[in-house]
Order: C-alpha cells, then structure tokens, then sequence
C-alpha cells in the first residue's frame, strides 16, 4: 500500500485563516485562532490523521549512563501488524542532530547519555501494537555510574561524556579594575533547579512520504527552517526533498527549539513507504524535550557606606545534562546579565556550562537571565540589610540608565527606565490586610485543601528587577522573511495575503502579522497562509523575537507591495506616488480626491513582494575578556510580590504581583497583557512548586500528578503597567516581552518570603521543608 497524497493530512488547513474584525497595530483585535481556541475546536499536530497511517514509537533507555552490548530487533518485528523497527544502523544520513553543535545522535549508537536515550523506533499499525513491539527489542546494556552534578564533571579524573571534555563552554567576562575593594561586602550561593516547560501538547506529528524519495512534514515545533536543516542531513536528502508544515502548536517556551520525534517519523515513513503519525505520552514528553538549566551561582558583592556597588565577582555553573542545545547561549547570556540593571564599575564573572549524564536542557523562556536574576536579586536584599537601608532604594541608587555600559562594555542604547520601573511598582497602592476574623479558606495559603485557620500566617512583600537581551546576539545574522501579495479574491474585492514561516506558539504572532499588514496597506481583507518552508525561514519562535523580527519583515514587504502599486497607479493616472494613500479601499489623491479603486490597479494581476529582515549587527564577544557589543535589544520589567505564608506549615500564598514593563509599543494591547500574566505563572512556579526531581540520573516526577504547576487557584491578582517608551531602532519602536515576566517574578516572590519568615531561602523552588520550624 502506498497511499501518496497531495493534499495536507486531516488538520491542517487547506484554506488561508482570516480574522472576523478590523484593526491596524494598537488595537486588540479578534486573534484568527481565537474563537476556535476557545470553543475547543483548534487542530493542535496531535490531531492529525490521514487514511492508511501507521503509528510510530520510540524505545528509550532505561540507563542514564551505559554502554550498548546489544540490540535484537527479530522478535519485534515479527509481530503482528509490525512495519518496521529501526536502530542506529538505518540512519539513512549522518546520524548527528543538534541546534548549535551536532553531538547528539538520532539513534544511540554505543553510548547511553541520559535516561530516556532513543534507542530504537517502530512502526505498526496501531499505537499499542507499536509499543508492544518497543517493548519486545531486546537491548543489552552495560550500565556505569552516571556523572549527575557539575562539581564531579568539572573534577580533574571525571570521565569525559564528549570528545573534547566536560565543560561545554566557559564564558569569562571582565568589566572594569580587577580586584576591586570595598568596604561593606556580602557574599551567597544560590541554586535554581530543573524547571520543565510543561506545555499544553507533548510532541507529536506527521511524516507523509511522497512518493519520490522525499518527504512532507507536518510538525508543532518553533523554527521550521532548521528542522529542516538538520532533518536533511540525518535522511541523507537535499533540503527541497524535505518540506515542512507548522501543525497546530500547544506551547512551546523554548521546549521545541530541538528536535523530538522529527526525524523517528520521517525515518519510519521513509522506511515503510507510507504515513506515520507519532504522538508522546505526557511522561515521555519529559524525556523528550529540553528543559531549564539547573544553576549553582556564587555571588560577592562590594559596595560603599552609602550603597553605591564597587564590584561584584560571580561564579556560575550550569548543568547542560547529556547534549549541548544551546546551552552555550545559555551560559553566555547567564554571564551577561549577571550583575543585574545596575550600573557596576567592576565585575569578574565566570560562567560555565558542563556536560552530564542527567536530562538535556536547553532553551526556556528567559533561558540564563531567569537564574542569575534569582542570585542577583537575593545579593541586593542582603546588601541592603547590611546597610540598614530601603531594598528599593538600594535599586534606585545602582540602576543603569541610558548610556549606562553592560558588562561586556556594550553602551545602553535606547530607553533603560530601571529606576521608573521600580517607582512604579513601589508606589503601587498595598494589599489590604486580612481580616483576622476571616472563615474564608479560600483566602488563606494552602486553600481549602490544608488545615490552616490563620495561626501563623504571615505576610510579606518584595521586590525585584530584570532585564534581558531580545533577538539574537553574539554576532549571529538573524533575519525573518515574509511574502505579502494584493490581489482580489474570487468577489473582485483587494485582499492581502500574508506568507511567512513564523510559528505561531500561543503569543498571538498570527494577530500581529495581520495588523502590521492593515497598517501599511490600508485593506481590511487580510489572509495568512499556513507556515511552511515553501518560503524564507522566520527563524524562531523564541528570544522574544518574532513580532520584532518577523513583524520587520511583513511590514517591509507590505511596504513594497504598497509602493508597487502607487506605481501603477502613477502611470496610469499620472499621479505623483508621494502623494497616494489608501482609504476605505479607494487610492486617495494627495487633495484628498478619491484617484480609482485599489481593484481597478489590481485587473492586470495581483502585486507581490517578498522582503528579508535583519536587524543592527552585533558582535562575539571576546574569548578573554567578554567584551564586545553582543545584542540587539534590553527588555526591563520589575515586580512586587505580596503573600501570606503559613510559618508552621510551610505554605503560601502569593496575593498580588505589581508590574511596571517598557515595552516599547503594544502592537496588540490585550495579547500583551497575556504575555505578561503568563510569563507571572510560570515564574511563581519557579519559585514555589515547578522542579523535574532528578537523583542518580532518573528522573523521578515525569507526570503532572508529581510535577507541579499553577492553576488558576494559585495565581494572584495582577496589576500592571505598561510603559511605551519606544526603541529606535525596532519596527514601531516595539521591543520583546515575552520573557522579563518570568525573570523578575521569581525573584521577587522569594524576597517577600524572605520578608515574612526571616529565612535566608537561597534556593528555588521553595519547599514547604525549606519554611517550617519558625516561631509563629
């Protein structure tokens, strides 16, 4: 049987999304996926289905260290309903796959790396008969001690997991006078663990043969273009043989960036000559994808009598687990914004990222900025106890401005509003206190689920400030690109279509895109086509980047379509094109005189115009020193947290968080806001419940029974202010925030435990251990 089809699988859309309501950029408009989110109709990749699909599985190693004796596939592939069952030795190309450096296998050849190694894969025709099969391989493994924490990777005689040694990168940056002096010095170690995405949708996609050698691909991931890449390289096919289809994504946060299933499916499909469709189990998914790099940060900072910071010397080291991702840009941005929003003379920072046997971790939001803001938040708490002075003053005091130099030497450009940021959320009205009288449970840590009646419970408020890099630094050319076309649809009315590989992950990129192209083209009627690599890559969905950079490119192109079209416009009526607008679908005269229809210039077919963007170049930073001016763009955001905690059963409850974010301009007002309370959740996760338990390699909480995440029971009130201060050099001043919520917030929910208990509470997650034994 081979059931070759031209047609995209049950699922994807065949016809372009558009949205029901009018509005350029500024306004909060009907997102194109709104209503089919809401109503529970949208088609995520775990729905697709085409006739005749096999179903595909992975068999994973149950060793987070080993080496491979054997593997006898007989027994399983002579089962009933059984396709295949593919190892190492059917990776038709290189069998390497990585984002930045190449070192992990599609299959494991000798070695075992991490628990959870893809080992071999299968395709039957019924899931369970897939896993049956999986189950049946017969894999020999010679099991060692697995390396499971940096100190003994980094440890002279530690066995080398990698070819060129343990420390996958060290990033050393040295900002001002060495050695530096002061007379008031506090010093801490602080430790951040293994958080996991926890999107809606584990990994899941559609691999359709075509007949020909090549291959379609219908995939939730978060940069088309380099699946791509890599995926030609393990199949052994140019990259026009493998095309790609953004499927409907549930989340992402960085999950996504690496390759899961991609290349299992594709293999399968290839091998069987017919679909096949994988889909992770929630657990697997825990082993299938990157997660949060856990932290290890030593901090010593010096300041003066009057709390003006002298030098601070930092140590980081970050557990990369089995494979590099990008790690390394993890550790350099860890480096990078060490120090915080303040302006510091001196610095001496070492940031090192290490390979072990534990989970792969990679890319999530804020990725770097999250932990070291965590340490330097809790220094400036510490510092300022030492003085017997205002936190927030001690902030105020320090803050960086415009003109301010990073750490790396780069001068601030562009707004840097730290000290309004945090004036702002310390002017903030307080919670009012809770009635001592209260029966309410609701409103006390723990909810109705625990036994508090209020004996104990105390409260606290804290602050924090960050910030962190948008867009891609260190010298890497990003660039996003989108083809926009005016024609007229089957009614002869102007519509705009829109076509870019940008990946929509939940931000609302698809509204965006529309907005931009009302903007600069004056026509209601705007379509998008489904992402794909059938046009230039949009790079990633990731970085806070794509309304910057893709948001570039739709409204450059859109440019060009308009300024093609007042062309034709000139020469058919003689016009001047400087004078041109569109209006209400007329082409208006520079008089105001309506000059024809948009359609009239349209009869003699549509206008289309395809634009790269790219942003200001940046440079690598020095090897020796860290200096250099490595990024595009700073994102800033500061927090207040208020909460009640219950000293004798160590549980919280977090009220109220206050926000004060620049975010250059609200290109969609309401998704913003969104942005901004989801980046809030899962930094309270970070700071009280979320962390993959990993001990000796295994991890030992792959569920969300044992996995702990917010629900909207342990959310507090948000109240935010969004400050539009503009960046020159970004498409409508906008700048990226996605990321600043999750930074800040942590930090600031453990200042006011801190606050609250008198706890020095120096690592993250808070455990209810970590608060218990105080005098109510």
């Amino acid at each position: 049987m081979t059931p070759v089809t031209e047609a995209p699988p049950q699922g994807v859309p065949l016809a372009p999304v558009e949205p029901s309501t009018q509005g350029g950029i500024g306004v909060s408009i009907r997102r194109p996926d709104g209503n089919a989110k809401v109503r529970g109709e949208f088609v995520y990749s775990s729905d697709l289905h085409i006739e005749g699909m096999l179903w595909g599985t992975t068999l994973r190693s149950p060793h987070a260290a080993a080496r491979i004796v054997s593997i006898d596939t007989r027994a399983a592939a002579a089962m009933p309903g059984v396709s295949s069952v593919l190892t190492h030795r059917d990776v038709p190309g290189v069998n390497r796959v990585g984002l930045e450096i190449q070192d992990q296998p599609v299959l494991a050849e000798d070695e075992i790396r991490y628990q959870g190694e893809a080992v071999a894969i299968v395709a039957a025709d019924h899931p369970e008969t897939a896993r049956r099969a999986a189950a049946a391989i017969k894999v020999t493994y010679e099991a060692w001690t697995p390396v499971v924490d940096s100190a003994t990777a980094m440890a002279d005689g530690a066995r080398t997991l990698h070819p060129d040694g343990n420390i996958l990168r060290h990033v050393k940056i040295r900002h001002g006078a060495q050695n530096a002096t002061a007379p008031v010095v506090v010093r801490g170690t602080y430790t951040v663990g293994m958080q996991d995405q926890a999107f809606l949708g584990p990994e899941s996609g559609l691999a359709v043969p075509d007949g020909g050698g090549g291959v379609d691909l219908y995939i939730a991931t978060q940069w088309l273009h380099i699946d791509q890449k890599q995926l030609a390289t393990c199949l052994g096919l140019p990259p026009e043989q493998v095309r790609l289809t953004l499927a409907g994504v549930g989340g992402a946060f960085g999950a996504r960036e690496d390759l899961s299933m991609q290349a299992h499916a594709c293999m399968l499909a290839l091998a069987c000559n017919r679909p096949v469709k994988m889909m992770y189990s929630r657990e697997e998914s825990f082993f299938g994808h990157v997660h949060r790099h856990p932290a290890v940060m030593e901090y010593e900072h010096g300041a003066d009598r009057q709390g003006k910071i002298q030098y601070v010397n930092v140590r980081i080291v970050l557990d990369g687990g089995a494979y590099a991702s990008s790690s390394t840009a993890v550790a350099s941005n860890a480096a990078c914004f060490a120090l915080g929003p303040y302006d510091i003379p001196s610095a001496t920072i070492d940031s090192y990222v290490l390979y072990t046997n534990n989970p792969p971790c990679g890319a999530m939001r804020g990725f770097g900025a999250v932990q070291t803001c965590f340490a330097h938040e809790a220094q400036m708490d510490k510092l300022a106890a030492e003085l017997q002075m205002d936190p927030v003053e001690l902030r105020i005091r320090n803050a960086m401005d415009e003109g301010s130099r990073l750490p790396t030497g780069q001068v601030v450009e562009g707004a840097a509003p730290v000290r309004q940021l945090l004036e702002i959320v310390r002017a903030a009205a307080p919670v009012a206190p809770r009635p001592t009288d209260s029966h309410e449970l609701r409103l006390l840590p723990g909810g109705v689920a625990n036994s508090t009646h209020g004996e104990g419970v105390r409260r606290g408020v804290g602050f924090a400030v960050g910030f962190k890099n948008t867009c891609y630094s260190e010298g890497f050319d990003d660039h996003s690109t989108a083809r926009v076309e005016l024609g007229l649809d089957a009614d002869g009315d102007p519509t705009v279509s829109v076509h870019t590989a940008a990946v929509e992950v939940g931000q609302g990129l698809t509204a965006v895109q529309v907005q931009i192209a009302r903007t600069e083209l004056g026509i209601d009627r705007v379509r998008l086509l489904p992402a794909d690599t059938r046009v230039g890559s949009a790079g990633s969905s990731s970085a806070s980047r794509q309304t910057y950079m893709t948001g570039g490119a739709v409204r450059d192109a859109a440019i060009a379509v308009r300024d093609s079209l007042f062309a034709r416009v000139a020469a058919a009526t003689g016009g001047d094109v400087a004078d041109f607008t569109i209006r209400d679908g007329d082409v208006v005269g520079g008089a105001g005189a309506v000059v024809g229809r948009v359609a009239e210039f349209l009869l003699d077919g549509p206008i289309e115009e395809t634009r790269e963007y790219h942003h200001k170049r940046t440079s690598p930073i020095d090897v020796e020193t860290g200096q250099g001016d490595a990024h595009v763009q700073l994102a800033f955001a500061a927090h207040r947290a208020t909460l009640d905690v219950d000293a004798e059963l160590g549980l919280v409850r977090v009220l109220e968080i206050v926000t004060a974010q620049d975010v250059g301009k609200a290109i969609h007002p309401l998704q913003v806001e969104g942005q901004i309370e989801g980046g809030i959740a899962q930094g309270l996760g970070l700071a009280l419940m979320e962390e993959i338990q990993v001990r000796d390699g295994m991890v030992r909480n792959p569920s969300f029974t044992d996995y702990l995440i917010p629900t909207i029971l342990d959310m507090p009130s948000v109240e935010m202010t969004i400050l539009e201060l503009g960046d020159p050099d970004a498409p409508y001043g906008l700048r990226g925030i996605g990321e600043p919520p999750a930074i800040s917030s942590p930090p600031a929910i453990v200042a006011a435990l801190r606050q609250a208990t008198g706890k020095d509470l120096i690592r993250i997650p808070v455990r209810p251990d970590d608060i218990v034994g105080l005098k109510p």
